[in-house]
């Protein structure tokens, strides 16, 4: 998707579409490539959808935080001047998704989570990667999808350079600390917004369990389950994603 990519400011995203704007944020390990499926299918049913890259590794360290990721999302929203917008996030970006709707939730007209942290978070499974050990974080990586052929050597190439970087794993480890401080359970109820949340049946990282919870505390909430999936349903099965979403937005008038 680098053939999209714009630099305004000190922004860079992709955009495509016009009518109901649709800001899509990617996860702590993810990229704009995550949503290729939906940048390519929500434009034709008249969104307009735009994905900013999160500045993960570029923040100073004491400002890698989920909250400065929301106040980083409404600089931008204010810098393309957009209101009403509906938020799309899948795990971190979920997270920065929900912190953006309770602190500024006359800009946000609906939401879609999935694979979302706020709740719960078991990063890349059962341990942390360990530096330097190729086929622990292929393994690992691999452990995210339901299907591991879908953690392609160019995604395990990826992970594998961020946690062999120090300044990367440090920014890595502040923001995944701030995402298990920041629980936002007593903050969800208070959240009216319309929520889709999308989840795969096979997540390891974020369980089954958490989107029963999510789905429980949003009192504006509908779940919908993805079978043979794991964190990443719009990765897996970006065609059930996107059949789900454009039924759910349907639905709401969104």
């Amino acid at each position: 998707m680098n053939q999209y990519l714009i630099k305004e400011d000190r922004f860079e995203y992709v955009e495509q579409g016009a009518g109901q704007p649709l800001i899509v944020l990617h996860g702590l390990m993810g990229g704009l490539s995550n949503f290729e499926g939906l940048f390519e299918k929500l434009p034709k049913s008249g969104y307009r959808v735009i994905i900013p890259q999160l500045p993960i590794y570029e923040m100073p360290i004491l400002k890698t935080t989920v909250k400065e990721f929301a106040k980083f999302l409404h600089e931008f929203i204010l810098f393309k001047e957009l209101k009403d917008v509906i938020l799309c996030g899948n795990s971190l970006g979920g997270h920065i998704g929900l912190l953006y709707t309770k602190n500024y939730p006359e800009f946000v007209k609906g939401l879609i989570i999935t694979g979302s942290s706020g709740l719960y978070e078991n990063s890349m499974g059962d341990g942390y990667p360990k530096r330097g050990n190729y086929d622990f974080i292929k393994e690992k990586a691999e452990e995210v999808f339901y299907d591991p052929n879908v953690a392609t050597k160019e995604i395990v190439d990826e992970v594998f350079e961020t946690v062999n970087n120090r300044d990367k794993l440090v920014r890595t480890l502040a923001i995944a600390k701030s995402a298990i401080r920041h629980n936002m359970s007593s903050d969800l109820p208070h959240m009216k917004q319309p929520t889709c949340i999308v989840w795969g049946k096979d997540d390891i990282v974020t369980p089954p369990n958490v989107a029963d919870e999510f789905n429980k505390l949003l009192p504006n909430s509908e779940l919908f389950w993805i079978d043979k999936c794991g964190h990443a349903p719009m990765m897996e099965h970006p065609d059930r994603f996107n059949e789900i979403l454009l039924e759910w937005l349907e639905k709401n008038n969104l």
